[in-house]
């Protein structure tokens, strides 16, 4: 009788202190950022419309815009890659469009910024066709929907980048110098129903 008491005690002892690790731990995590990344085009995780895709022959990038910056931003850099498909095994993913050096001040990016452009002095660099500006959305036709995903990098500087410079090259320029990150996902695939991907992305290998 006797050890089983010490027993229920010392498993009622064990749940406390689980329970105080786990309320040490939320204490201690950092505030959520309010900086934050979106587009009037489509919803956070939702279908892309066939027109910023290669589901059309011009397809355009969509207008993005973001809200909350932290202070001290001096500029801003952005990534388009498509998170599910990589040219080589532990390879970096598709990038689809790179761009840096867009103002400080500046709340949004136009729809349809054009290849080899720099509007306000901002910089493009190559996509995975070795292209200046965005590449649309392009996964084979049946496959499972891929992810593609927008990241808005705040920076504590402006890069000295030339325009035409690479994935690689931007990552190793800002490294040292991001003071805050938004981003937002769009699902594309060719030959899905954007009205049943939901069901088809379940039961897609």
């Amino acid at each position: 009788m006797r050890t089983a008491l010490v027993n229920v005690l010392m498993v009622f002892m064990s749940l406390e202190m689980g329970a105080e690790r786990v309320t040490a731990q939320q204490q201690g995590a950092p505030t959520a950022s309010k900086f934050k990344m979106m587009t009037s085009a489509y919803s956070d995780e939702d279908w892309m419309p066939v027109q910023y895709t290669c589901g059309v022959t011009d397809g355009s990038s969509p207008g993005v815009q973001w809200t909350d910056p932290p202070q001290g931003t001096r500029s801003f850099a952005l990534i388009f890659h498509d998170t599910d498909t990589a040219p080589g095994n532990g390879a970096m993913d598709v990038t689809h469009w790179i761009l840096w050096n867009i103002p400080a001040s500046a709340t949004q990016l136009p729809a349809g910024v054009q290849p080899d452009t720099s509007p306000d002095g901002i910089q493009q660099g190559k996509n995975a066709r070795g292209v200046n500006g965005y590449q649309p959305p392009c996964p084979p036709v049946g496959a499972r929907p891929h992810h593609y995903i927008f990241e808005l990098y705040a920076l504590d500087t402006k890069l000295g980048l030339p325009a035409g410079s690479s994935r690689v090259d931007l990552l190793t320029a800002m490294d040292g110098h991001v003071i805050g990150k938004a981003s937002f996902v769009g699902i594309f695939g060719e030959g899905i129903d954007d009205r049943t991907w939901r069901w088809e992305i379940t039961k897609l290998p």
